[in-house]
């Protein structure tokens, strides 16, 4: 496929286009899909093809690959997830330096939460054409947020896009204030909330009452309205008594130099109930941290409570992170619990 015009209908840039644009990455312009085609993330391509401008799609995931298409075909926007985020910033960066990538203007992600320290990253390599959406198959986007403002707000996935409206309650349904951490529900203005084909009681159980539905996250808003996510309902440790949000330690963990991908969970303890688990994808295979520096590294940055009380470390392929960057921790409990 030939490089696009550099020019649009209007005769505008490619830059001066997509900044009219209230979505930037479903504007017209070179879209490269790097991800598998039924998530609604690269699906949304075919809006673009649809509008006729074109479409690259890869067969495969290849960081270095990826670059290389950028260049080739002049890209303008993408669909990426955090784990394409990190296998880019793991190359050399004589590789990265080597392929230009400044025909991007938008790069949208989704699907998991981002390492602040990776996005970071991305932003300061790329630029701040980084977004990212937040939401389900469900509803589609219910939280969108740019790179100037989650840099001031890091870590948020953002403010609530109509028509819905974010609420944080406590384990009764009640309402909390800005900076204490509940369950997340959004208030749709319609009035319709979510639905699930034949489902009823799951419907059900996702409304606090109607029009207001949650996705099953765990989270709280800062002063301005921004959303902040901790944990899902599903993957909460309880510990002596005590909840502990496991995402929060993994974001610690995330950032420790010998841990490549992480996730932590839940295990059988006789006197607690359950204790905290995390499970390592080391850096190096063959030079792991020791479990003792993992929970020092966490100790010395969280609550003792919120620390792993043991460390496995695993493969890449045993973590099992789908190609949206997704973990099934129902799979990676099961082992522990066989009794």
């Amino acid at each position: 496929m030939d490089a696009p015009p550099a020019l649009f209908r209007g005769g505008e840039t490619v830059a001066e286009y997509f900044a009219t644009c209230a979505t930037p990455n479903a504007a017209i312009g070179t879209h490269l899909v790097v991800g598998p085609m039924y998530h609604a993330g690269p699906f949304s391509a075919t809006r673009n093809l649809v509008g006729g401008a074109p479409v690259v799609v890869m067969g495969r995931f290849d960081a270095e690959a990826t670059l290389a298409a950028i260049e080739r075909y002049q890209i303008n926007a993408m669909f990426m997830v955090p784990t394409h985020f990190s296998r880019l910033l793991a190359l050399p960066s004589e590789v990265r330096a080597r392929y230009r990538t400044d025909s991007l203007v938008s790069i949208t992600h989704s699907g998991a939460p981002c390492p602040v320290s990776v996005k970071r990253a991305v932003i300061d390599w790329l630029g701040p054409i980084i977004s990212e959406g937040y939401g389900s198959t469900e509803v589609g986007g219910s939280c969108h947020i740019n790179s100037e403002d989650w840099l001031a707000h890091p870590g948020s996935v953002g403010q609530p896009v109509p028509p819905f409206e974010v609420l944080i309650v406590d384990d009764h349904g009640n309402e909390l204030p800005p900076g204490q951490e509940g369950r997340v529900y959004f208030i749709d203005t319609s009035g319709r909330g979510i639905s699930y084909r034949n489902a009823p009681e799951k419907t059900a159980a996702a409304h606090l009452r109607t029009g207001v539905f949650t996705l099953g996250e765990i989270g709280y808003v800062d002063d301005e309205g921004f959303l902040y996510l901790t944990d899902r309902f599903s993957d909460m440790v309880v510990s002596g008594g005590v909840n502990i949000y496991p995402a929060e330690t993994e974001q610690v963990l995330a950032e420790h130099p010998g841990v490549a991908d992480t996730a932590c969970i839940g295990v059988p303890d006789e006197e607690m109930g359950e204790q905290l688990k995390a499970l390592v994808v080391p850096t190096d295979p063959g030079r792991p941290p020791t479990e003792a520096e993992i929970i020092a590294f966490c100790r010395d940055r969280i609550a003792h409570y919120k620390c792993p009380r043991t460390v496995d470390f695993i493969s890449e392929e045993h973590l099992g992170r789908s190609a949206m960057g997704k973990i099934n921790k129902q799979a990676l409990r099961a082992p522990y619990w066989k009794s």
